[in-house]
């Protein structure tokens, strides 16, 4: 089985007062095609940075990342760019979706900003949103959606331009238990069923029977218990 994601000897640390902070020290991570890893930890953990570095928003002082078997560390602005766009899949703690355009606008734009036009584009949105049970909200706008909805069309739209890894920021912060656990569920179906990768950071420990590995940041690393 491949690894989507591959983080090895990641390190992470910044000037504070002076005095050299560490935040992440020799992190090692592998997801592979089909897994759903829960990542865990108090605040002021680094989890914040962590998910920054594996979604190439936030360079490691040391270590490697490989994203689809493709070294990232040292790629220019556009290369990380291109990357986030075609390999990377994000879901935040807000569903973030631009409030002027409809569902199906969502991902289209997506599509439209990786050049995927007219009828691929039309056709990946309508199985999107039919997968993730949303297709009669299409025309809807998102302030008209309920939160479980938005979450739905926010996963829906990092899903569309087919990416290795999906990396979700707290995405049950915002909903109750029941609606939580179904946006993580279907996280993890699109993960199993399409072969992808997932990192979720997450304080929410109602939805970890659905990931298939719960990790610990504890003093830079990430650790089993």
């Amino acid at each position: 089985m491949i690894n989507r994601l591959e983080m090895k000897g990641i390190s992470r640390s910044f000037e504070d007062g002076g005095v050299q902070r560490m935040i992440l020290c020799d992190l090692e991570l592998q997801v592979r095609a089909g897994e759903f890893v829960a990542v865990m930890g108090p605040s002021g953990s680094g989890k914040s940075t962590f998910l920054s570095i594996a979604g190439a928003l936030l360079a490691p002082t040391g270590g490697s990342i490989a994203v689809d078997g493709k070294p990232i560390v040292g790629l220019d602005q556009t290369g990380l760019a291109d990357l986030r766009l075609r390999k990377l899949g994000f879901i935040f703690q807000g569903s973030n979706l631009i409030p002027y355009l409809k569902v199906a606008e969502q991902l289209e734009l997506v599509a439209k900003l990786a050049g995927v036009k007219g009828r691929e584009a039309d056709e990946r949105t309508e199985d999107l949103l039919g997968r993730l049970g949303m297709q009669h909200r299409r025309e809807a706008y998102p302030e008209k959606l309920s939160g479980g909805e938005r979450q739905r069309v926010a996963i829906a739209r990092a899903l569309m331009n087919d990416p290795a890894v999906i990396l979700a920021d707290e995405p049950t912060a915002s909903l109750d238990g029941l609606r939580g656990l179904a946006v993580v569920e279907m996280i993890a179906r699109e993960v199993r069923t399409q072969g992808k990768s997932a990192v979720m950071v997450t304080h929410d420990e109602r939805v970890l029977p659905a990931c298939d590995r719960v990790l610990w940041l504890e003093n830079g690393r990430l650790v089993a218990r």
